[in-house]
């Protein structure tokens, strides 16, 4: 097998730390593809450049480097909003501001420098497959962090919808795949070289024909997602609360401003996570002002709870008579975030999760449970960052109507966090072919459809609500049958082949001695 030819030989000749440079911009320019800037062409250009600089590196050890370079160019801008977080307050926290991105991004980068090393000298399909692997690795390890992965570099283009067949990672691999055929071709067979590149450009094409009708019926429920647009730095402070509170009331009183709906109310009102201001147990009042603005209709929540010591981030389903009907407290906690290991040791110190206010922070709960709302469906429940995560919105595909997600954007502030947020829960609906309901905080709260359409959005930092019936679910996906393993088989069979050319260039060239 002859190794692919470097058409930048004068990048080799650069210094170690030039070509880091080179590749750092090089993954800066990459991320340009994600939400919501969305430029995937030059995206994918840029992760063909990276290739190259890999391809280019003249030891193991440099293309490491090269890879993590690349990496922490990515997700330095990919993880911008992080640093919101620490303007809340930031007399306090400001300062930390910069080390939380950078050593963020440098530690997801370790993924991508670990698979440049692991690739360099074994050729293109180990780059594609070292690197999807490093993609798949990084969802799934301490605890995961599937934010901002290679395959969302599609959610902008028609690409997107593949994700019903061939999930995330399958569109990670798509992107590596093109971006390497962008790159280099065999040089004996020029034409064969581009087929993967033909591939895409004809899925790309084909992609309309891949659009299904999902519009609601008729008959179908209506639902009232409801935005106070309650800052961050203002939500719990005692001078606003009573102003959030009642503006959310307000909105769930409100007749709807549908002309066929005058006379009509909702089937289902929701409010964002941490919408109550006042924990569960203490929340009686608050409680009772809910139903009796909702009339007859049911009403889901978030809202804080203790269970004996423990505080849990809770999504509650209020009925029509005002009672607690079902309780699912949040599972999947943002590490840091909404807690911290040995918490209130370190509490002391003043360390404590962003959005937990007290030591520990926040428990995590049982695994999901459906909630079933008679009349308008059964709902996969989701709060803020488990949207994320794809196995939490095929917990209940078989059976669900609607994935619902209850979240605070407040903290990502008004850039790329709140619609990379969006974007994402977007291939959520995608992959598992179910209409996806989400009320934030402060934005997007969105109806999106069993192919990711936004159907109806609140805009970002805006207060108000809107009335949306729900579209209908397509059948079952491929991809809610199969997972990630499909991916996952892919790669392997990848990384396998290059192996195996790996060792038998290896072994011509032995007996060629």
């Amino acid at each position: 097998m002859r190794r692919p030819l470097n058409p930048l030989p004068w990048l080799s000749e650069l210094p170690v730390s030039r070509q880091m440079f080179l590749a750092a911009l090089a993954g800066l320019i990459t991320s340009l593809g994600l939400a919501p800037i969305g430029l995937w062409p030059i995206a994918l250009l840029a992760l063909a450049c990276i290739y190259l600089m890999m391809l280019a590196a003249q030891s193991r050890r440099s293309a490491a480097f090269i890879g993590w370079a690349a990496g922490t160019g990515y997700f330095s801008l990919a993880l911008v909003w992080i640093v919101e977080p620490f303007m809340v307050d930031p007399w306090r926290h400001a300062w930390m501001a910069p080390f939380a991105l950078f050593f963020m991004s440098a530690g997801l980068a370790l993924f991508w420098g670990a698979a440049a090393g692991f690739a360099h000298g074994r050729g293109r399909l180990a780059f594609i497959g070292a690197l999807a692997l490093a993609e798949l690795a990084r969802a799934h390890l301490l605890t995961g962090f599937p934010w901002a992965m290679l395959g969302y570099l599609w959610s902008e283009s028609p690409m997107a919808l593949y994700a019903a067949y061939i999930g995330p990672h399958g569109l990670t691999l798509l992107a590596l795949i093109t971006a390497v055929s962008l790159a280099t071709r065999p040089a004996r067979l020029p034409l064969t070289g581009y087929l993967p590149l033909l591939a895409v450009f004809a899925a790309l094409a084909a992609a309309p024909l891949l659009q299904k009708d999902t519009s609601a019926p008729p008959d179908a429920p209506y639902v009232r997602l409801i935005q106070p647009n309650a800052p961050q730095h203002q939500k719990w402070d005692p001078a606003f609360v009573p102003i959030f509170f009642e503006r959310q009331l307000e909105f769930t009183r409100l007749p709807s401003y549908l002309a066929e709906r005058k006379d009509k109310r909702p089937d289902l009102i929701i409010w964002p996570e941490t919408a109550v201001p006042w924990t569960l147990g203490r929340a009686e009042t608050a409680l009772d002002m809910i139903s009796d603005a909702a009339g007859d209709v049911p009403v889901v929540l978030g809202i804080q709870r203790f269970d004996g010591p423990r505080l849990y981030n809770s999504l509650v389903l209020l009925s029509p008579a005002g009672q607690v009907a079902t309780v699912y407290d949040k599972h999947h906690l943002v590490p840091f975030g909404e807690y911290i290991p040995y918490g209130d040791w370190l509490a002391r110190f003043g360390i404590r999760g962003f959005a937990a206010q007290e030591g520990d922070g926040y428990s995590a709960g049982a695994d999901p449970k459906p909630i079933d709302i008679e009349g308008v469906g059964r709902f996969t429940p989701l709060i803020c960052y488990e949207a994320i995560f794809p196995a939490y919105s095929a917990a209940f595909n078989k059976t669900a109507t609607h994935l619902l997600q209850i979240t605070n954007d407040a903290w990502f502030g008004e850039v790329s966090g709140p619609q990379q947020h969006l974007s994402q829960t977007r291939m959520r609906a995608i992959e598992q072919g179910i209409p996806l309901i989400r009320a934030a905080n402060t934005g997007i709260s969105a109806m999106i459809d069993a192919q990711g359409r936004v159907l109806a959005s609140i805009p970002l930092g805006t207060a108000g609500f809107i009335d949306v019936p729900l579209p209908e679910r397509l059948p079952p996906t491929l991809y809610s049958r199969t997972g990630d393993w499909s991916a996952l088989a892919l790669i392997l069979v990848l990384l396998a082949t290059s192996w195996q050319r790996t060792r038998t260039k290896r072994s011509h060239h032995t007996k060629s001695r």
